[in-house]
């Protein structure tokens, strides 16, 4: 059969109730497309990270519908009664866990386990106040069941040395306790490795032209080969001056050369030197080998002396190409087997080590060890599972009621868990407050909420922590909301953060708003032209200060004649007559337009004026208070979380009632005492008042004579 559910209208959609856990059991048969999201971040939200993390069974920093029903159905699985789930306790009576299946035996075992640990093996209950150190606990134990041995824990010297070793030259991986430590993977990657290069090396012994000059071999090989092309360069020159004298001279290069050479700063390190010949070329000549060479080639050839030809050929002077010939065969089986070598990260420990290891049987325990390590996973894991289900059991309801319904955020009872703080700014606190990580982002995606979002920079301990958090601002106006303003945000911790004010995303915030728009946007225009009239009056006014004062200070120049002043033109009464008949016409027609108000009005009986002057104000604000509304009305919280990685599944509606109760205005306290007396008030000045008084009733006695009053 088939689950019944409950469901609740909030926010504008149908939300499920969850109210037992037969309902979180039950959570795969409700339709998705009746949940208010799929999918959360576990970072940015006011919620317990590592419960996220274990819910995150991938790892990919996202919760999703299929990992919420699989922790449901786990956790409730494992308890007799699934109804605990819904208490939020941070503990859990062993009783209440479920032993009928393999799984809940291990953890009940484990629990007990764990409280023995403690020293309270009578204890009833665990909670997670005990799974504090359980971590340290678990990293303790000889064997903790991640595959991981660490050199610290192997009694054995020659044991431990050997995987100090594997640790120096294949690398290592941190064991559960954080010590440095070796697995499987890279213990036997170490063992063939070595088992390569020993065999790879055991060729030596069946063919002693390999090393030729034992233990030395390799650093005769160094030296012949620093030198061999050079040498075999001087050679070929030799030859050829051989088969042609004329050679002998520019082979060996020109006076020319040295004089671009001896411009220069000479010295063995010089590039331009070294590629001269090693000696002078002459034919058939041998190589000289302790004077007149090359200065740049004197050290390698002094080591190639020293460490090939005396041990190979004896003392001597000079080296021909017979015997040059004969020194590269003797480096040819050298070259060959060189050319063999495995690749290899273990070399660095020598021939000698490797053998060492290899014949201790070393690979052999490493495997038993790392096996033994493995036998205990189950049980370890069954430890990791209590303070799984114990975290489920506090945090997975909550949860719920943020992701399968928002009853947490529309039932206000406590805050969802994208509400990170509290924004107190320009006389407001604003409750919903989400985390932004890029505020160019966020808005640029966020602004189709319909929503007055204000972005501001939080930062606390003198820059050391920072934040950005984007606030909605659902009552009140944004007259003096401007980029700049500063703030005070309260986390929820409690911490309190520096805010300002670095973006605004303007849409309504109330009908009040909109319904003095209109009378503030025109005195905002009346008073923006009059300060430009008096602004530019002003640097009229400057403008001739200084060029009389500029005048005033230049000298006399008598000798100067004096420019013929220009004839002013004539009076054009014409156009001064159309000018005075435009502005004329421009004060009838206002004047002619007002009285036809103001007779209107007059006009009436005296109960009709107020509905008459309620009908004019609402004809003035009426439109902009129905476009207010309407986009009031159409306010949704989806676009701000799906700006900050959620996936809402829902229209999340913010309409008029709950957005008030998202913004709290400044009010004064109940019962609080208040005076009036302001020393500082503004002195009123009462003859504008007797002004418009007078001309009130001038204006009542002009329409009295126009026959306005005369009943018809």
């Amino acid at each position: 059969m088939t689950h019944t559910w409950k469901f609740s209208r909030a926010g504008g959609f149908d939300q499920v109730q969850l109210d037992s856990g037969a309902d979180l059991l039950a959570l795969e048969e409700l339709d998705q497309k009746l949940w208010a999201a799929l999918s959360c971040p576990t970072r940015g939200i006011e919620f317990d990270a590592r419960t996220l993390d274990l819910i995150d069974a991938d790892a990919d920093g996202h919760v999703r519908a299929a990992e919420i029903i699989a922790a449901a159905a786990w956790s409730g699985g494992l308890l007799k009664t699934p109804d605990l789930l819904l208490s939020g306790a941070d503990h859990l009576a062993l009783a209440d866990i479920d032993d009928s299946s393999e799984e809940g035996k291990q953890v009940l075992a484990s629990a007990r386990h764990i409280l023995r640990s403690l020293c309270k093996p009578d204890a009833t209950e665990v909670s997670l106040a005990d799974m504090d150190d359980i971590g340290k606990f678990v990293a303790s134990l000889e064997f903790n069941g991640d595959g991981v041995i660490c050199a610290g824990q192997i009694g054995d010297a020659a044991l431990r040395a050997t995987i100090e070793d594997i640790i120096k030259c294949a690398g290592s991986v941190v064991d559960m306790s954080g010590e440095a430590g070796i697995n499987s993977d890279i213990a036997g990657s170490f063992f063939t490795e070595a088992a390569a290069y020993s065999a790879w090396y055991a060729k030596t012994d069946s063919d002693p032209a390999i090393l030729l000059l034992g233990g030395k071999t390799q650093a005769a090989a160094d030296a012949f080969h620093a030198v061999k092309d050079k040498v075999s360069d001087y050679f070929t020159r030799c030859q050829l001056a051989a088969y042609d004298m004329r050679a002998a001279v520019p082979l060996s290069r020109s006076v020319e050369d040295y004089q671009q050479l001896a411009a220069h700063s000479l010295s063995e390190q010089n590039a331009e030197l070294a590629n001269f010949p090693l000696a002078t070329i002459g034919a058939d000549k041998p190589l000289p080998l302790c004077s007149g060479i090359n200065p740049a080639w004197q050290g390698k050839l002094e080591a190639l002396r020293e460490q090939v030809i005396v041990p190979l050929l004896g003392q001597k002077e000079s080296l021909n190409a017979t015997e040059w010939l004969a020194l590269c065969a003797r480096f040819a089986a050298f070259e060959a087997w060189q050319a063999g070598k495995p690749a290899t990260r273990i070399e660095q420990l020598g021939i000698a080590r490797i053998r060492e290891i290899l014949g201790a049987s070393h690979s052999v325990a490493i495997d038993g060890l790392i096996a033994q390590d493995k036998t205990v996973e189950p049980e370890v894991k069954a430890i990791r599972s209590v303070e799984k289900l114990l975290r489920y059991n506090r945090d997975l309801y909550s949860l719920l009621n943020n992701f399968v319904s928002f009853r947490d955020f529309y039932t206000g009872k406590s805050k969802a868990i994208f509400q990170v703080g509290t924004l107190y700014l320009d006389g407001r606190s604003c409750e919903l407050c989400v985390r932004v990580d890029d505020v160019a982002k966020h808005a640029a995606f966020a602004g189709m909420s319909g929503i007055c979002l204000v972005y501001c920079d939080c930062v606390r301990n003198g820059g050391a922590e920072k934040m950005s958090i984007a606030a909605a601002f659902t009552a009140g106006d944004s007259d003096y909301l401007m980029v700049g303003r500063n703030g005070i945000f309260y986390d929820r911790k409690g911490r309190d953060w520096d805010a300002s004010i670095v973006r605004i995303i303007d849409h309504p915030i109330s009908i009040r708003q909109a319904f003095w728009s209109p009378y503030k946007k025109f005195a905002k225009m009346i008073s923006e032209q009059l300060q430009k009239l008096a602004a530019s009056k002003d640097s009229s006014v400057d403008d001739k200060l200084l060029k009389a004062a500029l005048e005033s200070s230049k000298p006399a120049t008598p000798a100067a004649t004096p420019a013929p002043t220009p004839a002013k033109p004539p009076f054009d009464v014409g156009k001064f007559a159309g000018i005075f008949a435009a502005i004329g016409l421009a004060i009838g027609a206002i004047g002619g337009v007002l009285a036809s108000i103001v007779s209107g009005i007059l006009g009436l009986k005296f109960w009709q004026i107020p509905l008459a002057l309620a009908g004019l104000m609402l004809a003035i604000s009426g439109p902009s208070m129905m476009m207010a509304w309407f986009k009031l009305k159409r306010r949704n919280l989806g676009p701000v979380l799906d700006a900050s990685g959620w996936a809402i599944n829902a229209r999340v509606r913010i309409n008029i009632p709950f957005g008030t109760s998202l913004t709290g205005l400044a009010s004064l306290p109940e019962g609080a005492h208040r005076s009036l007396v302001d020393p500082f008030a503004e002195k009123k000045l009462l003859w504008p008042y007797y002004l418009m008084v007078a001309a009130g009733i001038c204006a009542l006695i002009g329409l009295w004579y126009a026959g306005f009053f005369q009943h018809k």
